[in-house]
Parts: structure tokens; C-alpha cells; sequence
């Protein structure tokens, strides 16, 4: 038996420049015998040799899983150093762990998923899933917001999907220069003309956290229950089997309990201040 902290090796199939500081990795399994499943919001350890691993949450398609796709944004020594890995090259991974979105739960209810930055990566699995089985979801309705029109991720993808008659996208960025004719402001703006049927509604929320909170106080002045609202908090994620302890959060441990919470569970320990 391997141990847990052993990684499976993957070939770099694709690269896709996302944005300046963000790109999308396809990754083919070297054991073209095995098949790892994953669930929308469920995320990987992947390592770089020599360099480190982090927690990245699995951005493909459930419905294809030979092929895992991690976007990274560059933010730290690790996911910096990934930006200079190309098609050909060799990762590793450990997973996927971690909790999911509730698809089932989902399924006959509307859905209004609220995406900030990166935190869209792990919201597209969901729409995936959706698109899979549209017959299966009522309303569907996304909000993306991004820093700038440079900085939004997965813009072709959202250009086909804008072109279907059963789903409505929402984009806004927090500033742009004239020639961006899209909405300016942050996310949550999107939100004030929303029509929702609270009782058949469920939001699916995951970006900053301070984006979560205002979108959190949006959608319940909508009326919307608490219990129908699930937040994707990856924070402070290293091990990802709960074996260091550096994203405990209350008696939870992020990688093992979550990412993926349901909000009336953890708004005690949402609201606390990460140290």
C-alpha cells in the first residue's frame, strides 16, 4: 500500500495561458490504467519536484476524469514557480479531497453560483455538471467578478456558454479603462435587481471572503435560507489529510471537513479572522 502522502505522476497534456498571472494545466495520469474520479469542488495536492506543493482545487469536467485541470494564479513560491512548466512535463498528485458541491440537493432547485477571482476554478465543475444534466436544474444564474477585464479567466468558455438561452452570466470588475463595456463595481452590485423564489433557490458562493460575506448578506435580505447557501472556504490548506493541523478552523479542519460548507454549519466559525 503507497502512503497518503506519496503522489501519483502526471504529464503536463496542455497548457492554457489564462490571463498574465494565471494558466490552466491538463494533466494526463502516466497509468493510462487508471481513472481517478473527483467531484465538483473537490481539490488535489499538486507538486512541483523540487519545488513544493499546494492545495488546487479541480476546475475539469467530472464527466472526463482521465484528465485533471488545475488554473493557478500566481500568488506564492510554489504557483509562481509552476508558471515556467510546460506540455510535457511531470507533476504530481495526491488526491482529490475534500468535500463537494451538493449536486444531488440541487438537483429541481434554481441556482445562483457567485464567483470572485479564482474563485471561479472551482465553480466551473459545477456548471459542468450542470450542462451534463440542464433537464435536472431549474434557473441558473452566475455572477463573476474580477479585478479587472485583464484578469478574467475562462473568457471563450463564458462567451459560448453567454450564447445559451438556459443560462444567464453576470460579469463585473472592480475597474476598467472606456473601452470595457461591461458592468463596473464589485460582485454583489450584480445582485440588486435579482428575482428569486427563495423557497426553491440554493447559492453556491466562492471567492474572497470578504466578497462571500456581502454576497452572504444579499441573497438572505432576498430571503434566502442560510441552509441553502454553500461557501467554498479554502483556507490556509497544506497537508490535505488533516495530519498538520495549519487549517484547523474551530474543531474543522478545512482539507478534511471541507472546502465545500454548508453556511448555517460554520457561519460561527466563518466570521472568525483567520490567524
Amino acid at each position: 500500500m503507497s502512503h497518503p502522502m506519496d503522489p501519483c505522476w502526471y504529464r503536463i497534456q496542455r497548457r492554457i495561458r489564462e490571463t498574465a498571472d494565471t494558466f490552466s494545466l491538463e494533466l494526463a495520469d502516466l497509468d493510462t490504467d487508471r481513472s481517478v474520479d473527483f467531484a465538483p469542488g473537490q481539490f488535489n495536492m499538486v507538486y512541483m519536484v523540487n519545488v513544493g506543493e499546494v492545495p488546487l482545487s479541480i476546475s475539469g469536467d467530472p464527466q472526463e476524469p482521465r484528465l485533471q485541470v488545475h488554473t493557478i494564479r500566481a500568488y506564492g513560491t510554489v504557483t509562481s514557480a509552476m508558471q515556467a512548466l510546460r506540455k510535457g512535463d511531470i507533476v504530481g498528485l495526491r488526491g482529490p479531497y475534500g468535500t463537494c458541491w451538493p449536486m444531488a440537493e440541487l438537483e429541481g432547485r434554481d441556482i445562483i453560483i457567485c464567483a470572485g477571482g479564482i474563485g471561479m476554478a472551482p465553480l466551473r465543475p459545477v456548471l459542468y455538471a450542470i450542462m451534463a444534466r440542464r433537464q435536472s436544474f431549474g434557473k441558473v444564474v452566475l455572477f463573476y467578478g474580477e479585478r479587472t477585464p485583464g484578469d478574467l479567466i475562462y473568457r471563450r468558455q463564458m462567451e459560448r456558454w453567454r450564447g445559451r438561452f438556459d443560462l444567464e452570466i453576470m460579469v463585473t470588475v472592480d475597474s476598467a479603462r472606456q473601452e470595457w463595456r461591461g458592468n463596473v463595481g464589485v460582485v454583489t452590485s450584480l445582485m440588486t435587481h435579482l428575482q428569486i423564489d427563495a423557497a426553491t433557490t440554493s447559492a453556491l458562493l466562492c471567492g474572497p471572503e470578504i466578497m462571500m460575506r456581502y454576497a452572504i448578506e444579499a441573497l438572505s435580505a432576498q430571503g434566502l435560507e442560510e441552509a441553502q447557501i454553500f461557501i467554498s472556504m479554502e483556507r490556509s490548506m497544506k497537508c490535505g489529510i488533516g495530519l498538520c493541523g495549519h487549517c484547523q478552523l474551530g474543531s474543522l479542519f478545512i482539507c478534511k471537513d471541507g472546502p465545500v460548507f454548508n453556511y448555517q454549519k460554520v457561519k460561527h466559525l466563518f466570521h472568525r479572522r483567520e490567524c
